[in-house]
C-alpha cells in the first residue's frame, strides 16, 4: 500500500532525515492525547506527512508558509484533488508529446511566463507550480526580488508531472490540516493543550554563495533567525514543545558559533544530511545540520539509541544541554 509523501520537490526537504527526527521527538509523544501539531514553515511537508501517518493521536495539524503559491498548492491538493489531477494530466500529455529539447524549453518558458503573471485561479496556478517544479533545473523553487519564479529549464527526458496516487493519498491526510499563509509568528494562536511545533525555516547560508533560501522575495536573514529564536522562547514559556532544524554553521567554520550561542539554553544535536543542490556535483555530499529542542527526554533516550553518521545504533549516550 502506497504511503503519502511530499507532492513536490523542495530544497532542504526532510525525507532523508525522518529517522533522525523521529528519534528526537519527545519520548512519550505517542502517548500524548489530543495532540496539536504545528509546522510554521511547511515547505515540502515530508515531516508533516510522516507525522500524520504514524501518530493517530494528532487530532489537529496546522501548517503555514509565507510562500502564497505553495499554500495554494496545499489547499488545492486537499480540497480539489480530482480537478487538479485532470489538469496535470493535460499539461503532462502536452509536454511529453513534444519531441525536441527546443520545443520543450519553449513550452517550459511559456508556462513560466504565464505563472509569473500572478492572476491564475487555484487549479491553473497549482498545475503550473507542479509542472515547473518537475521540469525546472534541479527541482529548485527560487524567486527574484520581484517574486517571479526564475529557475531555468531542466532537460529531463521523462518527468512525472502527474502523480495521481500521491495526490490522492496526500489529500486524504490533509483533511485533518488547517492551512495558513503568513508570518511564522501567527501560528502561536493555534497552539492549545498538548502541542508540538516543528520548525524547518530557510537555512542560514554556510557561505556567501550557498544561499538557496529564496523561496519568497522576502529575505530570511540573521535578524529573522534571531526573531525565530525569540518566538521559540515564547513557545517554551507557554509550556509547549518545539523541535527546530537548521544548518550547522560550525561544521563549515569551527569559529562560527551563531546557533550554539543563540540556542544555548536548549538541547542541540548534530545530524548528518546529504546536500544535493550545488550546481557542481563535486561539492555535493554530507554535512551536519543542527536539531534544537526544548525538552530533554527523546525517543532515542527511551530506546537506548545513540545517533551516528550511519543511522542509529549502540548504547544510549548522555544528552547534554548546550550552555
Amino acid at each position: 500500500m502506497a504511503k503519502a509523501k511530499p507532492f513536490i520537490k523542495w530544497v532542504g526537504g526532510k525525507s532523508q532525515l525522518i529517522e533522525q527526527l523521529e528519534a528526537l521527538l519527545p519520548a512519550d509523544f505517542g502517548k500524548w492525547e489530543n495532540v496539536t501539531y504545528i509546522e510554521p514553515f511547511v515547505g515540502g511537508g515530508a515531516m508533516l506527512f510522516y507525522m500524520l501517518q504514524c501518530y493517530p493521536n494528532i487530532k489537529r495539524a496546522v501548517i503555514n508558509d509565507i510562500n502564497s503559491d505553495l499554500v495554494v498548492c496545499y489547499k488545492t491538493v486537499r480540497d480539489t484533488p480530482d480537478l487538479l489531477i485532470e489538469s496535470l494530466k493535460d499539461i503532462e500529455n502536452s509536454y511529453l508529446s513534444l519531441q525536441t529539447e527546443d520545443e520543450r524549453r519553449n513550452f517550459f518558458l511559456a508556462v513560466r511566463d504565464r505563472y509569473n503573471e500572478k492572476n491564475l485561479d487555484p487549479i491553473e496556478n497549482t498545475t503550473k507550480f507542479f509542472f515547473l517544479n518537475r521540469t525546472c533545473f534541479n527541482g529548485l523553487y527560487r524567486v527574484n526580488k520581484k517574486g517571479y519564479f526564475n529557475v531555468p529549464f531542466g532537460k529531463y527526458s521523462n518527468p512525472t508531472i502527474c502523480d495521481s496516487e500521491t495526490i490522492r493519498k496526500d489529500s486524504e491526510l490533509l483533511q485533518r490540516v488547517d492551512i495558513l499563509a503568513g508570518d511564522f509568528e501567527e501560528t502561536f494562536k493555534c497552539a492549545t493543550g498538548k502541542t508540538l511545533f516543528y520548525f524547518d525555516p530557510p537555512y542560514r547560508p554556510l557561505s556567501d554563495t550557498s544561499s538557496f533560501n529564496d523561496y519568497t522575495k522576502e529575505a530570511f536573514n540573521d535578524d529573522a533567525q534571531i526573531r525565530l529564536k525569540e518566538y521559540c522562547d515564547k513557545i517554551n514559556e507557554a509550556g509547549f514543545e518545539f523541535m527546530l532544524s537548521n544548518s550547522d554553521c560550525k561544521g563549515k567554520n569551527e569559529e562560527d558559533n551563531f546557533f550554539d550561542v543563540l540556542y544555548r539554553n536548549y538541547w542541540i544535536e548534530r545530524v548528518w544530511a546529504s546536500r544535493s543542490i550545488n550546481s557542481n556535483p563535486n561539492k555535493r555530499g554530507k554535512l551536519t545540520e543542527i536539531l534544537v529542542r526544548n525538552y530533554q527526554n527523546t525517543n532515542a533516550n527511551s530506546k537506548n539509541i545513540v545517533m551516528t553518521s550511519d543511522g542509529f545504533a549502540g548504547a544510549k549516550a548522555e544528552n547534554k544541554k548546550i550552555v
